[in-house]
C-alpha cells in the first residue's frame, strides 16, 4: 500500500547509516575544516556523535519532503519525529549500556548508531503514513532547527558537562 514511502525510508536508512559512518571520519579528511567541523564529529564526545546520524538523516529528510509531499502531507513531521528519536537516542544508548557495563565497547558503539538509525526511519514511516505528529508540526519544526543551532555552537563552545566530554 505505501510501497513507494517504504522503499525511500529504506533507502534512507542505508543512506544516513552510510554517510554517517563516513561523516565520523569526514573532520580529520578535510583538514580540520570549521565548516565540516560544523556537521561531522571534531572528537570522540557523545555530543559530537550524535552528528552522525543528524546531518545525514536532515539531508535526506529534506529530499523526501521535497518528493514525497503531495503524496504523503506528513511526511515533514514523521521525519522530523524521527530525526529527533533517533538523535537522542545516541546518547540514552550509549550511557545506558556504559553505565551498566562499566566501559564502551566499539562495536556497541557501532550497533547503539545503526539501532538509532533504524529506529528513527521506522518511527518516520509510521509516523508519515498514521499523521500522528501531524498536530505538533511546528513544535517538531522548532526543535529541528534549535537542534541544528545548538550542533553548531556547542561545536565551537562546549560546555564542561559529560555529555560533551570524550568518555
Amino acid at each position: 500500500m505505501h510501497k513507494k514511502l517504504r522503499w525511500y525510508m529504506i533507502f534512507g536508512f542505508l543512506f544516513t547509516t552510510a554517510v554517517g559512518a563516513l561523516m565520523h571520519y569526514a573532520y580529520e579528511w578535510s583538514g580540520h575544516s570549521f565548516f565540516v567541523g560544523l556537521i561531522s564529529p571534531v572528537n570522540e564526545s557523545t555530543w559530537e556523535h550524535m552528528k552522525l546520524i543528524f546531518f545525514p538523516m536532515l539531508i535526506y529528510s529534506i529530499f523526501s519532503i521535497y518528493k514525497l509531499r503531495k503524496t504523503y502531507p506528513c511526511i515533514s513531521t514523521g521525519l522530523s519525529a524521527g530525526l529527533l528519536l533517533g538523535t537522542f537516542l545516541i546518547p540514552v544508548l550509549f550511557y545506558t549500556y556504559t553505565g551498566i557495563l562499566g566501559f564502551h565497547v566499539l562495536w556497541i558503539d557501532i550497533a547503539v548508531f545503526v539501532l538509532s538509525v533504524l529506529l528513527a526511519f521506522i518511527l518516520s514511516y509510521y509516523g508519515t503514513i498514521t499523521c500522528y505528529f501531524r498536530d505538533y508540526k511546528p513544535f517538531l519544526l522548532f526543535l529541528v532547527f534549535i537542534l541544528i543551532l545548538c550542533f553548531f555552537f556547542f561545536t565551537m563552545y562546549p560546555p564542561k558537562i559529560g555529555l560533551f566530554q570524550i568518555p
